[in-house]
């Protein structure tokens, strides 16, 4: 049987594979007969590509946050630009997400293992999870059974809370996705394996008002310190920043206690603890990381709710240039006579 040139790249890069609607609501055993190795393949893609980076569990763990802040929780933060459309990754607060591969990879070995039956969403939420038990954080039961979104806009990604932000922005931000005031604050403790470029907190180091060279909720030498990671010179790298807390790769409190050493790197983080409705709960974790560690888990499961979609379509995985090959001769030797 032939197959035209068209047809071909038409089956390469199909990006979506329909999928019957499912009534049923997100469950934690959803893929327990449909594809019961999913976590096993997903784990063991995170914590082989963490042995190789470093940064990944953070990089997932950010991913997962800025894909269901914008239109729920729905894999849409894949999702490539077009000629006529910006997709969510190219938006200015998603410049710098990255590790998009790992989760392709993923998605790869779940597509050879359970054909489209795995959905992007559900790829990230549970990568999500494993980053923060790998780095030392609690472990959850992650719901599943989420469909993937279609559209993905650059523009909507301004929705996203800003590092700049002060608490009743922070709490108006985090209620328009059903999250409470608590749930705010320990999800904001994800940033205890954060990094930060030096752009989305220099602001704070000089010139920041009329009064006050050094944000003056900011520990002065520790503003002197970053000041010397984030020069104001043309010879910065574009990598220049600092982790949010002194424990860089391990899912613990130290988030909190920075904090109440007025060590917060954001502006949005240190004003946590300058509001009555969040210093308590700032206090509270600092204190007792088996508290902390109990809220986030609860938290992740209620942000990983938001928006999700039960019904619709589960993305096939991209095909990179070392698969289209392989794509290609399966092809044509099916066309061959």
């Amino acid at each position: 049987m032939a197959f035209s040139k068209s047809l071909v790249f038409s089956m390469i890069f199909t990006v979506f594979a329909v999928v019957k609607p499912s009534e049923a609501a997100l469950d934690a055993h959803y893929y327990d007969r449909s594809c019961p190795v999913a976590e096993k393949i997903i784990l063991e893609t995170v914590k082989n590509a963490t042995l190789y980076d470093p940064k990944v569990p953070a990089r997932l763990l950010r991913m997962f946050f800025h894909d269901c802040f914008i239109r729920g929780c729905d894999a849409s933060i894949l999702l490539d630009s077009t000629k006529s459309t910006q997709a969510e990754k190219d938006g200015p607060p998603n410049i710098s997400v990255r590790s998009f591969y790992v989760i392709e990879d993923a998605k790869r070995k779940l597509e050879k293992a359970c054909p489209r039956t795995v959905s992007c969403a559900d790829v990230i939420a549970i990568a999500a999870r494993d980053v923060v038990t790998l780095s030392g954080g609690p472990y959850w039961n992650v719901l599943k059974g989420r469909k993937d979104g279609t559209i993905s806009r650059a523009s909507e990604t301004i929705n996203l809370p800003a590092p700049t932000f002060n608490v009743s922005q922070l709490i108006q931000s985090f209620a328009a996705r059903g999250l409470s005031v608590k749930d705010m604050v320990t999800l904001s403790g994800g940033h205890t394996i954060g990094f930060s470029h030096c752009s989305s907190f220099e602001a704070r180091l000089q010139n920041f008002s009329k009064f006050h060279d050094v944000d003056p909720s900011m520990n002065f030498a520790f503003a002197q310190s970053l000041k010397k990671k984030c020069p104001r010179s043309n010879n910065r790298g574009t990598n220049a920043g600092t982790f949010l807390d002194t424990t860089t790769t391990v899912f613990d409190n130290d988030y909190y206690k920075q904090i109440l050493s007025r060590k917060g790197v954001f502006g949005s983080d240190q004003a946590l603890l300058g509001d009555y409705r969040t210093k308590w709960i700032v206090e509270t974790f600092a204190r007792d990381q088996k508290a902390f560690f109990r809220e986030f888990a609860t938290s992740m499961v209620k942000l990983g709710n938001f928006g999700v979609k039960e019904t619709g379509q589960i993305n096939l995985h991209r095909i990179f240039a070392f698969d289209i090959l392989f794509l290609l001769e399966i092809i044509f030797s099916a066309s061959s006579p």
